[in-house]
């Protein structure tokens, strides 16, 4: 050893050792327990070594591959559907086994705090939850994560359907997937990725609101927010409040009144879970190589305040998960939201901005292809904004499937959707699409439809059924120019089809929305 300059010595027996490797490694999406997608290529992902050969094999498939200069890898494999477990091993320089595979349908099973509803919270659980003995559905439940740039991984396990473990699984997404599962036979994989009380725009790619110009405003007000928070200012602001706060609960107290709300601790808006494209980034992002059957989606709560720019929202949402994920315009189902007092008793308030919601996920439906919408007008709960029958929630997302994506032709799948009007004399008469039977649910006569004349003032209708159409009048409009249906956020209408579906709320006309100006 050269001791006048051990450190030569130190540096040549480092350049002689060998390079220390990294594992092979998968996304905690593809581990024990997982559905991967049958009937297209299922794709298997990871890292490695740059240029370190990588082998996969699931039964008797097998693939090989190289990782590139990133240490980046993938392969696919076309896999028949199988509820029989099989094993999944991937060899590099080592060696990683994924026990308990089976293949059937993914759907990913996003949202807000509807989607996230699990089964123990819903009304039915008492009873489906003993029964929730099903080894071949399986839910994997993605962590909460907002974060400004995009992930390539996500927290989370595959969960295989017991009475121990249902009760967690996502309400709507249970009963959707034990209805797919009942029907086909087949294993039905679930991915929850939802967080209550977030908006549409935080679940699409900043790169796709910045090229819709109307979104503008959205983004910049944020992009503000962000660049003007002061953690210290913050604090001293929270503190000021939560001393006033204390000062209230103790006088509240003494008089026998019940506490004011407590006020929540600031939070960084840079990592706010409503911030735009930040649960985009953590909690889809890291999910875009999974190959998928599509998506259901229970949202539109927290954007009912800019009801009409959800028009332009939505729809890109949908246009860039599809984009993104890569497989074509995959069937993307969705509930239209239940009736809810926003307006919480507010007499002055304005009742049309939840109808302006619902318009925009019925201008979804009718614009965006390969799109479904299970209407809820009937089960919801003006009281609570979380209505806890997610059963049949589920099961007419399940309709929709069913029906358009799995060939079960003779399924009635929703109820009636206007298609168009006309005007005959002082009468309008509306045409629809799913219309055969139409009737009152509960023998009454049909309520909640509306006209107005030239000076737009919407006053009841005496709705009449005709066949497949129904006819509106009322004597003190004599020239009738416009209809509408459902078009308040209390509406909770009678009007369903043969199979005792609900319409969706809809109007003729073209009148500027209320919230044509919000952003």
């Amino acid at each position: 050893m050269n001791l006048r300059f051990p450190w030569l010595a130190l540096s040549a027996s480092i350049a002689l050792a060998p390079c220390a490797l990294a594992d092979i490694r998968l996304p905690k999406i593809l581990g024990n327990h997982m559905v991967l997608q049958s009937g297209k290529p299922a794709t298997i992902w990871g890292w490695a070594d740059p240029n370190e050969k990588v082998s996969v094999s699931i039964g008797s498939k097998s693939a090989a591959t190289t990782a590139g200069e990133d240490g980046k890898w993938s392969v696919k494999l076309e896999l028949a559907p199988t509820t029989k477990p099989l094993e999944m091993t991937v060899t590099g320089k080592n060696t990683l086994k994924v026990e308990d595979v089976l293949v059937g349908e993914v759907w990913i099973c996003s949202g807000q705090s509807n989607m996230e509803w699990s089964l123990k919270q819903s009304s039915t659980a008492g009873t489906d939850i003993p029964a929730a003995n099903f080894p071949a559905l399986r839910h994997f439940k993605v962590t909460k994560t907002a974060i400004d740039k995009p992930q390539e991984d996500v927290v989370g396990e595959w969960a295989v359907c017991t009475p121990e473990t249902a009760g967690a699984f996502s309400g709507v997404g249970f009963y959707f997937g034990r209805e797919l599962h009942t029907q086909l036979g087949a294993a039905v994989g679930l991915v929850g990725s939802n967080w209550g009380g977030t908006p549409a725009e935080a679940w699409a790619s900043r790169k796709y609101m910045e090229a819709e110009a109307s979104l503008k405003p959205l983004l910049e007000r944020w992009d503000a927010s962000v660049s003007s928070y002061d953690p210290e200012k913050a604090k001293a602001a929270f503190e000021k409040v939560k001393t006033e706060w204390k000062m209230k609960s103790e006088a509240a107290k003494a008089e026998g009144k019940p506490a004011p709300q407590q006020p929540k601790p600031p939070s960084a808006p840079a990592t706010s879970p409503g911030r735009p494209a930040n649960l985009y980034n953590g909690m889809i992002a890291p999910l875009l190589p999974m190959s998928i059957r599509g998506a259901i989606w229970y949202q539109g709560e927290s954007n009912v305040s800019r009801a009409f720019q959800y028009r332009t929202l939505f729809p890109l949402m949908i246009r860039n998960w599809r984009n993104d994920f890569a497989q074509g315009d995959f069937p993307f189902h969705f509930v239209q939201i239940a009736p809810f007092n926003y307006a919480r008793g507010n007499p002055t308030a304005d009742l049309t901005p939840c109808a302006e919601l619902w318009d925009a996920q019925l201008f979804t439906l009718k614009t965006v292809p390969n799109t479904g919408m299970a209407v809820i007008s009937d089960i919801g709960n003006l009281q609570d904004i979380h209505p806890t029958n997610k059963a049949d929630v589920g099961n007419r997302l399940a309709l929709w499937a069913l029906a358009k994506d799995y060939g079960k032709k003779d399924l009635s799948y929703s109820g009636p959707i206007y298609k168009n009007f006309s005007v005959e004399g002082d009468r309008i008469k509306l045409e629809f699409d799913h219309a055969a039977g139409l009737k009152s649910r509960d023998g009454k006569p049909l309520t909640h439809f509306v006209i107005a004349g030239e000076d737009q003032h919407f006053v009841p209708a005496e709705a009449t059924i005709k066949g497949n159409t129904i006819v509106l009048g009322n004597p003190s409009v004599t020239k009738p120019l416009a209809a509408r249906f459902g078009w308040r956020e209390d509406a909770e209408p009678n009007f369903v089809n043969g199979a005792g579906l609900p319409a969706s709320p809809f109007r003729t006309d073209t009148f500027k929305a209320v919230t044509a100006d919000k952003f």
